[in-house]
């Protein structure tokens, strides 16, 4: 597939996912899969997700013992991500990310060395439009995996190398 329709589908997912305000963070416990709303970050969405924690949260803990997780988004569509996690621990980049609302929902400042911020890089994500309720289409890439994934006659498959 060509750079510009990778471009194009990124574009697609962006547009998706920009105006919802909360997302739904899914990690995997001992006991089973937990899903907690997050702050949607107002940031392009580029295949990255970010998001504001601290390190005294269950999620954090789950993070760094099982980097598997899934995003989603319910607003005008319906989209699911599905991606790897990472604690990011960045003055730079907490500061660049921050916004008054954190220091509302987090009493605190970005500063804060309890304060990091969770990184999703996307592997796949899949969308459904509410009109329809239709799945429109799969990315998939191999940042992390170096492999192909497995395509359904459901899906199409797109290429979304950095």
């Amino acid at each position: 597939m060509s750079n510009m329709m990778k471009k194009e589908e990124m574009e697609t997912l962006r547009e998706l996912i920009k105006d919802v305000d909360t997302a739904m963070l899914t990690t995997v416990t001992e006991e089973g899969l937990v899903s907690r709303p997050m702050k949607t970050q107002e940031v392009e969405f580029d295949g990255d997700l970010w998001f504001f924690t601290k390190k005294e949260t269950n999620k954090y803990e789950e993070i760094l013992h099982d980097q598997d997780v899934n995003v989603a988004y319910a607003g005008k569509s319906y989209v699911s991500v599905r991606g790897r996690a990472e604690i990011v621990d960045d003055l730079d980049k907490k500061k660049e990310l921050w916004s008054k609302v954190y220091e509302k929902i987090m009493q605190t400042s970005y500063d804060d060395p309890t304060v990091i911020l969770i990184k999703v890089k996307a592997e796949a994500a899949e969308y459904w439009e509410t009109g329809n309720f239709t799945k429109k289409i799969a990315f998939l890439y191999k940042r992390m995996t170096g492999q192909s994934s497995k395509s359904t006659d459901v899906n199409e498959t797109v290429e979304l190398n950095k």
